[in-house]
């Protein structure tokens, strides 16, 4: 891939045009975000390359508001005359909705003032041939864990891409920087004939990162796929019992992101959540402890300002189990009556402090339960807490895992859950947003699919 064509500059100037033809619409204030991003994505199958695609997308939104009115356009044509229409089609709808005292541009006095640098942009530049041959040498380390039982394959993949982005408003507030995020991954099928019949399964792994450097290796990405899949023959059901359940860590950051879900602006003011008023209250295990730390170097979630233009900070969201913060934008905030924080367009890096505990303890700790590697479905009622979805994994037994599972089904509330966490790993995934290491909770029912 090339640099990208259009640069910080000419997105932040797009922004300023933007503004100026909205403020000489007559809208009371505005404000305006431009974007360019191109990408690279190749996949092989059975050792033939099967797909490359490229993306290139550019484009511009804007927010007018006259008063209370407010209205939204966007367009993926960055021409001037294509920029005149766009606002002009915002102030259009702004002029037919309903007043709303709690729109508009968060407080001038919250914008960024300073941009560090977060680094963030790492170009991968690699050609489609380099990409093609990361591929099949991660797709070949999955086959070369198990030649036998390891049929077939769903693909190894490698994408790299790269991005820029301008924010702007009627403050006089500009701000945006460049972004890479690349990645490897990889999912094989296998199978072995039982006396039951033909037993088939698929498991996958991958890696990402801003930089290609922190990545894993494709061949380490392989054959963790290859051994995550072959560890899954011969899978049984069991029967219904309350047990411990042990999370695994890439599901374990699902678990995170339902909380956070919970006490977030919009689920909070439409009264939604299962964790209204819990501000300063004990909302789980005082085992865990979330920091939010949006400036991390070379974080996947993190930022300077949030899509508003106000300031990120790190603080601690929760402590000892004690709800510190809520996750808000300005709109949400005005509705509840407090100041955003900085939260509009989401969390920046929520990081879980692990129990020193290893994935051999957790296991350990737990003693007989469930393992949990797979879920199925969106089983969480954000309003009850109740939560239940469908499952895979293995049943442990003293301390050790005994054979692979599926066809089950996990239940429980998520309040339990959160007050019945028992220990959280140090096997953290930095590769997501939401780190955190396999948590084990003390009990759940588990139940045959």
């Amino acid at each position: 891939m090339t640099n990208t064509i259009i640069d910080l500059d000419t997105l932040k100037q797009i922004t300023q045009d933007v503004l100026k033809i909205a403020k000489s619409f007559g809208a009371s204030s505005a404000e305006t975000e431009a974007s360019f991003g191109i990408g690279q994505n190749v996949s092989v199958r059975m050792g033939e390359a099967e797909n490359i695609e490229y993306n290139r997308d550019k484009g511009v939104s804007v927010t007018v508001y006259f008063g209370q009115q407010k209205g939204h356009a966007s367009s993926s044509d960055l021409s001037p005359q294509a920029l005149k229409d766009t606002v002009e089609a915002a102030c259009n709808i702004a002029k037919y909705t309903a007043k709303d005292e709690f729109c508009g541009l968060a407080d001038a006095n919250l914008m960024a003032k300073k941009m560090p640098d977060l680094d963030l942009y790492h170009p991968w530049n690699i050609s489609v041939e380099e990409a093609i041959e990361i591929a099949k040498s991660c797709e070949a380390a999955a086959f070369e864990v198990d030649k036998k039982r390891i049929t077939n394959s769903e693909g190894a993949g490698v994408s790299n891409s790269e991005s820029v982005f301008a924010y702007a408003n009627s403050y006089g507030f500009v701000g945006g920087y460049p972004s890479s995020r690349h990645s490897i991954s990889c999912s094989v099928i296998a199978e072995e004939n039982t006396k039951a019949g033909n037993n088939m399964q698929r498991d996958y792994w991958y890696s990402n990162a801003r930089d290609m450097r922190d990545m894993e290796s494709a061949e380490y990405v392989g054959k963790l796929a290859g051994e995550r899949t072959v560890r899954r023959l011969g899978a049984k059901t069991i029967n219904t019992c309350q047990v411990p359940v042990l999370f695994e860590a890439p599901l374990a950051s699902g678990l995170i992101s339902s909380l956070v879900g919970a006490i977030s602006g919009g689920n909070l003011y439409r009264k939604s959540s299962f964790l209204l008023d819990s501000l300063g209250k004990k909302i789980t295990s005082p085992l865990l402890n979330i920091k939010e730390l949006p400036h991390l170097k070379k974080g996947i979630a993190s930022s300077a300002f949030d899509s508003e233009g106000v300031v990120t900070k790190s603080r601690k969201l929760i402590e000892n189990g004690v709800l510190q913060g809520y996750v808000l934008s300005s709109y949400s905030a005005r509705k509840l009556g407090v100041q955003t924080t900085g939260n509009a367009g989401g969390s920046h890096n929520l990081i879980v402090e692990h129990t020193n505990h290893s994935f051999a303890d957790l296991l350990k700790l737990m003693g007989t339960g469930l393992l949990v590697t797979e879920v199925l479905g969106q089983g969480l009622n954000m309003v009850t807490g109740d939560y239940s979805r469908g499952a895979a994994g293995f049943w442990v037994e003293n301390g050790v895992i005994a054979y692979p599972v599926e066809e089950i089904t996990i239940a429980g509330n998520m309040k339990n859950m959160l007050m019945q966490i028992i220990a959280i790993g140090n096997d953290v995934l930095k590769q997501s947003s939401k780190q955190t290491g396999s948590i084990l909770i003390e009990s759940m029912t588990v139940a045959s699919g």
